[in-house]
This record gives C-alpha cells, sequence and structure tokens, in this order.
C-alpha cells in the first residue's frame, strides 16, 4: 500500500494547521462543571474562517465552488480539527453536501452546493436512528404524496442540529428502499428535542410527524445513504485519529516534565511501555483509516466490499481512541481530571467518538457478514 499524500491534498492539511492553529480547546465552558450544553450554537467564528480558507469546499467539484478533492483530503483536515477539539459540523456537512453532489438531481446541487462551500448553507446528517443502536435508515417511514414525501418517525442524537439549516434524513419505503430527504430546520411536522452529548455539546432528537417535503428535497439514489454513511464513519476514524494523537503528545510532554525519585517518570519502564502501546494504536488507526479512505475515494475493488475496510478502521478508531484516553489518565495522575487542564475535554470527546455511529462490536457482525457473504479465498 502506498499512502504517499497528493500536493493538493497536503495543502489541505496545511491550510488547516492554519486554520486551527489559534483555537483553543477549553474556548466554552467544560462540560464537567456545566449543566446542559456547553453552547448554544458551534463556533460561527471559526466556521468563516473555514470557508474563506476554502475547506468547506474540499469534495465540491470546481463548477460549485470546490476544489474537487476527496475524501482522503477531508480526512487530512478533520484530523486537524479533532486535535484543537473545533466545534464545527465540518464532516457532517461536508458528507452531506457531497452526498448530493454525487446523487442528488442538478436543480438541487445548483441551489444548495455553492452556498453550502461558502458557508452560508449548514447541512447536517440525522445517522443514529431512533435509539442510537438500530440501523437509521428504518426510524423514519417515508411514502410518496403526488409532488411530496411524507415523513415519519424519530432520529436521536443528531449533531448540531439546532445550529443546520438542514438535516440529511434517511428513510425507508414500503419497497424496503432508502431514500434521503433534506429536512429545513423548524420545517412543518418537524419537532426539535435538546439533548446533550459526553462532550457538553448540543445534540437534538428529531422527530417528523408527517412532515411533507418536497420531492426535489428528497434522494431517491439506490446506495446513496450506504455511500454516505460510509463517509461519515470514516471521517469519524479521522477525527479519532487526530485526538488520540495530540492526547499522547499532551501525555509526552507532562511525563517528560513530571520527576519521581529525581528522574522524569517518562524513564519509567512501566510508563514507557503503555506509551509504546498507545502509539502503535495510533498507528493501526491510521493505517486503516487511509486504507478506508482510499477505498471510497477511489471506488477500487478489494477482496471484500469497501463496507469491510471501513469496519475494520472503525473497530481500531474505536477501541483505540479508548485505550488512548485511559491510558493518558493513568499517567497524567489525579492531574488528567483537573477541570482547568484539557484532558478531561478530550476524554470526553474521545467516547462520544467512540460510540458515534455505533461502536466497535457493531462494526466487529458487520465485518463478519462480510465475510461470511465473502469467503476470502
Amino acid at each position: 500500500m502506498d499512502f504517499t499524500f497528493t500536493e493538493e491534498q497536503l495543502a489541505a492539511a496545511e491550510a488547516a494547521r492554519g486554520v486551527f492553529a489559534g483555537v483553543a480547546p477549553d474556548a466554552v465552558p467544560s462540560p464537567a462543571l456545566t449543566v446542559g450544553a456547553v453552547a448554544e450554537d458551534f463556533d460561527r467564528a471559526l466556521w468563516s474562517r473555514l470557508a474563506d480558507a476554502d475547506l468547506l469546499s474540499l469534495l465540491l467539484d470546481a463548477e460549485y465552488g470546490g476544489a474537487g478533492l476527496d475524501a482522503i483530503a477531508l480526512c487530512l483536515v478533520l484530523r486537524e480539527s479533532a486535535k484543537v477539539l473545533a466545534r464545527v459540523p465540518l464532516l457532517e456537512s461536508s458528507a452531506a453536501a457531497a452526498a448530493v453532489q454525487a446523487y442528488g438531481n442538478e436543480e438541487l446541487r445548483a441551489g444548495l452546493l455553492p452556498r453550502a462551500g461558502r458557508g452560508e448553507l449548514v447541512l447536517t446528517v440525522a445517522a443514529h436512528g431512533r435509539t442510537g443502536h438500530d440501523p437509521a435508515e428504518l426510524a423514519v417511514t417515508a411514502r410518496r404524496d403526488g409532488e411530496v414525501w411524507v415523513l415519519d418517525g424519530v432520529q436521536t442524537g443528531v449533531a448540531w442540529a439546532y445550529g443546520a439549516d438542514l438535516t440529511v434524513v434517511p428513510a425507508h419505503t414500503a419497497a424496503d428502499r432508502t431514500v434521503l430527504a433534506l429536512v429545513p430546520r423548524g420545517h412543518d411536522g418537524v419537532v426539535l428535542a435538546e439533548q446533550v452529548s459526553t462532550s457538553g455539546e448540543r445534540l437534538g432528537e428529531l422527530r417528523l410527524r408527517s412532515a411533507r417535503i418536497a420531492a426535489g428535497y428528497v434522494i431517491e439514489t439506490d446506495g446513496a445513504w450506504e455511500w454516505l454513511r460510509a463517509l461519515l464513519v470514516t471521517g469519524t476514524c479521522a477525527l479519532s485519529l487526530g485526538l488520540g494523537e495530540r492526547v499522547l503528545r499532551m501525555t509526552s510532554d507532562y511525563t517528560g516534565k513530571r520527576e519521581q525519585f529525581g528522574h522524569p517518570v517518562a524513564t519509567f519502564q512501566a510508563v514507557a511501555v503503555q506509551a509504546a502501546d498507545r502509539y502503535i494504536d495510533l498507528r493501526a488507526m491510521e493505517a486503516t483509516l487511509w486504507q478506508a479512505a482510499w477505498r471510497i475515494a477511489s471506488g477500487a475493488p478489494g477482496a471484500l466490499p469497501a463496507a469491510g475496510d471501513v469496519a475494520v478502521a472503525k473497530i481500531w478508531a474505536a477501541e483505540g481512541v479508548r485505550r488512548v484516553v485511559q491510558t493518558a489518565q493513568h499517567l497524567h495522575g489525579g492531574f488528567g481530571a483537573d477541570t482547568d487542564y484539557a484532558l478531561h475535554r478530550y476524554h470526553a470527546w474521545a467516547k462520544h467518538l467512540e460510540l458515534s455511529l455505533g461502536p466497535a462490536a457493531a462494526y466487529e457482525e458487520t465485518l463478519g457478514d462480510l465475510l461470511a457473504a465473502h469467503p476470502l479465498g
């Protein structure tokens, strides 16, 4: 495998580092000290800077004002965003716009994509189903009624739901097909109920009660939801990697300065071995991430469908980021729980990412099903 990045991909990562350089992970109240959400909205100022740096239009074609890059470039940018706990719907909005570009009709693309690329229109995705454990596409029903689709059901844990202008909602039809409906915030028949993530971010439970969505805002193409979900999962793996890398760096810096018996604790064998194990976790997370992102970006065939590579990446990301933050807390001692120090925030975000779009066990089942259906020769 050759994971050499192109000049354009590296340029996107460099631009992201420039934008995120001034972001403070503790810019909002600590989730450990806050009743309810840490903030009402995402970081709009940072969102504007991302738009000015053309990082919201990475996946869009030039005709819509984009750079025409791929999932790998997006994951490079997401990796940098997680290092500073950037409070923006970069993954959700970028992935939703990419799905509209790939599967939507020309009128929908022309009406939404340029505005999304400029940051004027914010998109998110309802991807967690009714309970967070059932398939998202089964949580909402869709039926055609003339020139509109009627949606009924509930989606839980919708990220950035209160700040997004449109939410992409997967829904199943009586013919057992999945469609994607772009549901405006505040639309008739749409109710949001506040939920709060372990990271302290404001989520929304989206309740649809005979919500009537114009047919032009519904994507009926087969495979659209599967592609969008794969991109969301892979992007979540990129966020987990970036967060884990920053946490291990924080741990290295701390143990290199903290002394016991006249020596930095980093020189103790027990500390060094634990840090080395976590470094191995991060390298495995990185390799599986780029494999999954490459399969999505290239469409290249493999021994298993691309969903297999995505599942492997998510297994490593979910388990790896959990082990990294747990080890970091252990090696920091009581200092890791100090609310004046950022590590506890990374721990809270890591728990959210670990379970987002399903825990490792769910992807182990998916991988098992794929292996049963596609025996390796």
